[in-house]
């Protein structure tokens, strides 16, 4: 845990954190649900500092000194590596850390050859390993060092964390999951049949997770009905049902498909993932049913309403669902055109 802070730690890096991506993760705000029209909010990025440790991005190749070393040679190690501190410990405890400020102090105290041990700074701020990145993120927003010190459960030093650090890590997840995302999106196959009746066939792949992407296909179907001239109210409530089934797969299944089928005058959307089930279908229909945990309620989802609501607004509804399987919904809508007319009389 975070210890007593003494006024200099480490000197604070040169880039400002608004100005890197820890900067964008740590403003990356935990944002209410969007409508199926809506821009998704950054929280790929979110999702990432709440999973990743602090042990996955520190350094683990650290340079430190004991207390019986001089000042002096703190002071060469910090110039020939460009760091700002050095750790001192023995025996893996950490017992303090000589920053450019104590090196300051020395050299205008007369006592640079003295050992690190008597001048060094020894109430520290700490980061423990298992803390997610999401933590370490608000300390060097709120104190604007350049790096921390990391110590384990056993109070042992085990790395030490930079925002150079972070960066590096966020932007090799983040080139990871964008390729993931784009091997994972197989486009949308729309056709439009030569008989009286419209006919499309859409398919978009839904991630677990993934709430970056969470309403983008309930957005493309609103607008392909849009442009179709389907009745505005009508093309709301598939709106609605296909964004209540996207980000029910996103939160709950470990991902599936999200299929729009509009044949003879009606339109299906059917939600198909690959697990895990549920294995109560009644209870999971009940307005406020959610299995969602405390990190997903935490960004506004999970809220129990996603299969109540798709129902409600459909007009034929249809859930199926195996345990270690798999669910299957199916919400079925009635199509009719805008009638020019009815749009012209007065309300």
């Amino acid at each position: 845990m975070a210890q007593a802070l003494k006024d200099k730690q480490i000197a604070p890096g040169t880039a400002k954190a608004k100005d890197s991506v820890i900067g964008a993760a740590a403003n990356a705000g935990q944002t209410a649900e969007p409508d199926a029209g809506g821009d998704s909010s950054p929280l790929i990025l979110l999702e990432m500092v709440h999973r990743l440790k602090v042990r996955d991005v520190m350094s683990t190749e650290l340079l430190t000194l004991n207390r019986q070393a001089p000042m002096k040679r703190a002071q060469e190690l910090m110039r020939a590596n460009n760091i700002s501190g050095i750790p001192i410990r023995e025996g893996g405890r950490l017992y303090g850390l000589v920053s450019i400020d104590d090196i300051i102090r020395a050299l205008e105290g007369g006592y640079i050859n003295e050992p690190c041990g008597r001048h060094m700074t020894t109430h520290l701020i700490v980061l423990e390993d298992d803390m997610p990145v999401a933590f370490a993120l608000r300390y060097f927003d709120r104190y604007k060092y350049g790096r921390f010190p990391v110590l384990n459960r056993g109070r042992t030093l085990v790395g030490i964390v930079s925002q150079r650090d972070i960066n590096r890590v966020l932007l090799h997840e983040l080139t990871q999951e964008f390729e993931r995302l784009e091997r994972a999106h197989k486009g949308v196959n729309v056709g439009v049949g030569e008989d009286d009746h419209l006919y499309m066939l859409c398919e978009y792949p839904v991630v677990k997770l993934d709430f970056e992407n969470a309403g983008k296909a309930a957005n493309e179907i609103k607008i392909l009905l849009r442009d179709r001239n389907v009745d505005t109210r009508v093309t709301r409530r598939i709106a609605v049902a296909a964004y209540e089934l996207e980000l029910n797969m996103c939160v709950h299944s470990d991902g599936g498909t999200l299929t729009f089928l509009v044949s003879n005058g009606r339109a299906e959307v059917i939600a198909k993932d690959t697990g895990p089930g549920i294995p109560d279908v009644e209870w999971a229909c009940r307005d406020g049913s959610s299995t969602a945990n405390d990190w997903i309620r935490s960004l506004g989802f999970g809220a129990g309403m996603g299969l109540p609501n798709t129902k409600r607004v459909s007009d034929t509804f249809d859930i199926s669902s195996a345990p270690g399987k798999g669910t299957t919904v199916r919400a079925g809508f009635a199509l009719k055109l805008n009638n020019p007319e009815e749009e012209a009389k007065p309300s």
